[in-house]
């Protein structure tokens, strides 16, 4: 495997692709589909980001928890 293969995948890796998406990726990289890479990318990007907004959300939810809690005491 190339050097420059080698630095792909581990930067997926890196990102937390999984096998399969990384698999699908290097397909896509191998022929020259860049589109598809941008694309691919851009779903594993926007799930990223829902799963930051949704632990976010939890963490606000225990900020308030935590505010109540200290209104008592």
């Amino acid at each position: 495997m190339k050097k420059r293969e080698e630095a792909v995948i581990q930067n997926l890796k890196d990102a937390g692709c999984d096998s399969d998406t990384i698999a699908c990726f290097m397909l896509y990289f191998e022929a020259g589909e860049i589109k598809k890479e941008q694309q691919l990318l851009s779903r594993h990007r926007r799930n990223l980001l829902d799963a930051l907004h949704m632990c976010q959300k939890q963490i606000d939810c225990l900020d308030y928890l935590s505010w109540q809690i200290e209104g008592r005491a």
